[in-house]
Formats: C-alpha cells, sequence, structure tokens
C-alpha cells in the first residue's frame, strides 16, 4: 500500500489517499479537504488500470460511477454520453492523472487521444472530456485538453503517481 498527499495549489485543498494494488485490482481510499468541503472516495480499477467505479461523498450529498467496460451508470442510470470514456477524472484530485498514464502504457514519444468522464467538484456533475496524453521523458506526461488550450507537464513516480501538476497539485511529505 502507498500513502500519499497532494496539496490542491488552485483548490486550495489537501488530499491523502492510499493505493493499494493486487492481483484482483486497485483500490484509491481518499479524503480531500478544501473550500468546497470534506469530500471522500474509493476508487476501485481492475489489475490493468481500467476504471470500475468511483463512490464519492461530498458533505451530505454523494455520487456513484461504474463502468463495465462498456456501459457507464451514473447514480444508477445509465449515461450514453459517456461510452467513449475509459476512466474518470475527478477535477480536484491528481490521482485519476495515474489511471490513463499507467493503462495506456505510451511509450516516450507517443501520444493518445482519450475520453474520460469528467467529475466536477462540488457541483457532482458528469460530463465527457476529451483529452490527450504525451510521454515525454520516462517520467513526465503533456496533458493537454481537447476542448480548451489547457495543457500542462505533469512529473510522475516509479508507480504513475503524480508528483507535479504545475500550477495545480504538489505533492507533500507526509
Amino acid at each position: 500500500m502507498i500513502v500519499l498527499s497532494w496539496d490542491g495549489l488552485e483548490s486550495n485543498s489537501r488530499e491523502t489517499c492510499s493505493v493499494s494494488e493486487s492481483e484482483d485490482g486497485i483500490r484509491v481510499e481518499s479524503i480531500v479537504d478544501g473550500t468546497f468541503g470534506h469530500c471522500t472516495y474509493t476508487l476501485i480499477a481492475d489489475d490493468r488500470w481500467e476504471f470500475r467505479s468511483l463512490a464519492l461523498v461530498l458533505g451530505s450529498r454523494s455520487l456513484r460511477i461504474e463502468c463495465d467496460g462498456a456501459e457507464w451508470t451514473v447514480d444508477s442510470r445509465q449515461r450514453r454520453d459517456l461510452e467513449a470514456a475509459r476512466e474518470v477524472d475527478i477535477a480536484i484530485s491528481p490521482l485519476t492523472n495515474t489511471l490513463p498514464v499507467r493503462r495506456l502504457g505510451l511509450a516516450i514519444g507517443e501520444s493518445v487521444d482519450i475520453t474520460t468522464a469528467y467529475v466536477a467538484v462540488p457541483d457532482l456533475t458528469v460530463v465527457a472530456d476529451p483529452q490527450r496524453y504525451t510521454r515525454l521523458a520516462d517520467r513526465e506526461y503533456r496533458y493537454e485538453s481537447r476542448d480548451s488550450t489547457f495543457e500542462r507537464v505533469i512529473t510522475v513516480d516509479e508507480h504513475g503517481l503524480v508528483v507535479t501538476y504545475p500550477g495545480l497539485f504538489a505533492r507533500t511529505a507526509r
């Protein structure tokens, strides 16, 4: 099990999470506190880092997202608009960048366009979000939004977990 923390530079938040990897898959347990309130989430992925479920609680509100590899549901309602998505992207957490980094296994210089199910916080809305990941070096990836001009070069550790995400997140000592 890996336990780590990040400061949310833009959201004035602090996230502490544990990542457990086994032959059954990946389980992330996280707590994020910020100006938006107290948020907890549990994220499950299979052993190939393919997203399966997210249970998120923000104050008295909750959100449940599931994907069986083909069909997405949000709070038990089928969401056909998310069919192209392969993982979630939680606005207040750099942890979700690890899902495509690990799943894609890009070679240096390789780029891939993906779609995520973007989870806005504190709104708890979920929309399809086109993105591009380019592996620049052993531990550097360029993240690009495909529907805006936003882009950043993120640095990850040997596990694919974000160390720095300029302007948004920075890993902290526990």
